[in-house]
């Protein structure tokens, strides 16, 4: 809702998990909604698959169409409110984590909502997140509604969230956690509201990423599909051989999928295969209850060779072929609905701070502080109006800040690059060195409206 800035067909929002379906948000000409079980047959729709989870889910699945411009680069998976406590004892009537694994192994990013004010992982969450397994590099998490409690509350449910996380996502990494209030309403709290405003610009980023890195993405999942499904073909051929020809079948069946863990160290060591290749034990385990091993194909050198040939070079011609059409191609961001609000104007984001302060002014920024530093100019013995470079480190040096930092604001101050600075080039780097204490960037080059008056090049009349 925040992002596309409309409402959508079944969309319902409120404190309870209000929608209890998958609504996919897709681009339409008209305003409308396809039900799951007419969905599900439409050739143009990629969501064919999903038939085999039954009418049970089919029931609670939806597409959501409607003409919003965000939607014409993103389409967007609505997934059911998370029940927690006695409610989970309800049975949804299908596989939730098997349908939310099959959504994340097919989008490009999952993002996890949590609210700053009641800020729990339920037993159904926790097995969401677990079904995600996999899919790490995908997903982001989003901590909303934090106007609504205080800075040090802030900084106490972000600990309890990271600490959370950490016992559900079993990642050496840290999760990506954006903090801000997502929705179009006053700030409770505006104390953090610079804070809010960065996360914000770095989620849009993030998402407008996207469809630029579609194409790579979808190759690096035939990649990983490639892996597993060569070393499911070794697996399957070595049970297949140890089988027996005649008696006894079901017993070593039994005692293969005991021994499923050293099946699997055993394949390593043999064909030199990564451990981060192979299926999950467990799972792998469950689905083999229900198989024929005696029906399993023995393995083919040949299709295993073809695997090869793929991944090691007919892959590396497809990206270069990816990056032929990127360079080619205009870059395709998301436009439209939230992405729009920050675009331009004085409430893009770093709009009038740092080193764009000044910017839409006559008088130089510098001038109202200049006084200041000349005081400290003349303290430094100035020759000719002018000090030497060591004059200028020794003041400059005084801001604690790194050489390498201070080596940059020294080039941008030395407007003629004469090796010394004026009283409007030292202003200038006084200038620069508060815009980086005050923890803003530097720029690459000097702007325009940042260089001093004496420096700037007259305007040429043509007569």
């Amino acid at each position: 809702r925040y992002l596309l800035e409309q409402d959508f067909p079944g969309m319902r929002i409120g404190p309870e998990p209000t929608t209890d379906s998958f609504i996919a948000v897709m681009y339409g000409d008209t305003e409308g909604n396809v039900p799951g079980n007419a969905l599900v047959v439409d050739p143009k729709k990629p969501f064919r698959k999903l038939s085999r989870f039954g009418n049970a889910f089919l029931n609670r699945f939806m597409c959501s169409q409607l003409p919003n411009q965000v939607l014409k680069s993103i389409s967007i998976i609505d997934s059911p409110g998370i029940l927690s406590g006695e409610k989970q004892r309800i049975s949804r009537g299908y596989d939730f984590c098997q349908v939310l694994q099959w959504f994340a192994e097919r989008v490009d990013r999952i993002i996890l909502l949590f609210d700053a004010h009641k800020l729990d992982i339920s037993d159904e969450f926790s097995e969401a997140i677990k079904s995600f397994r996999g899919q790490d590099d995908k997903i982001r998490v989003v901590l909303n509604k934090a106007d609504q409690v205080d800075t040090q509350q802030l900084m106490r449910v972000y600990g309890a969230l990271m600490w959370s996380l950490g016992k559900v996502i079993d990642t050496p990494e840290v999760l990506r956690v954006y903090i801000g209030s997502f929705w179009a309403h006053p700030l409770r709290n505006t104390e953090n509201r610079r804070l809010f405003e960065a996360e914000a610009q770095d989620l849009f980023k993030d998402i407008q990423s996207l469809p630029q890195k579609a194409a790579v993405r979808k190759l690096n999942d035939l990649i990983k599909r490639a892996r597993l499904a060569k070393v499911h073909a070794y697996i399957i051929s070595y049970l297949k051989k140890e089988m027996p020809s005649v008696f006894g079948k079901e017993n070593k069946k039994k005692e293969l999928i005991n021994k499923l863990p050293e099946i699997y160290i055993q394949l390593q060591r043999e064909y030199h295969i990564s451990a981060g290749d192979f299926p999950e034990v467990k799972k792998m385990q469950e689905l083999l209850e229900n198989c024929d091993f005696t029906k399993f194909h023995s393995l083919k050198p040949k299709l295993i060779e073809a695997v090869d040939n793929m991944l090691a070079n007919k892959i590396a011609s497809l990206m270069n072929l990816i990056r032929q059409e990127e360079s080619n191609m205009p870059t395709e961001m998301v436009h439209g609905g939230a992405f729009d609000g920050t675009m331009a104007g004085p409430f893009g984001q770093g709009y009038g701070e740092g080193a764009k302060e000044g910017a839409d002014e006559d008088e130089w920024v510098v001038a109202k502080d200049k006084p200041a530093y000349d005081e400290i100019f003349y303290t430094l013995s100035p020759i000719n109006g002018k000090i030497s470079g060591i004059s200028a480190k020794k003041e400059m040096v005084t801001s604690k800040l790194p050489n390498s930092v201070l080596g940059k604001i020294w080039k941008l101050a030395d407007c003629d690059g004469d090796g010394m600075l004026d009283d409007e080039e030292f202003a200038l780097a006084k200038h620069l060195i508060k815009i980086k204490l005050d923890g803003y960037e530097l720029p690459g080059t000097l702007p325009s409206h940042l260089v001093p008056p004496s420096h700037r090049k007259p305007f040429q009349t043509v007569e």
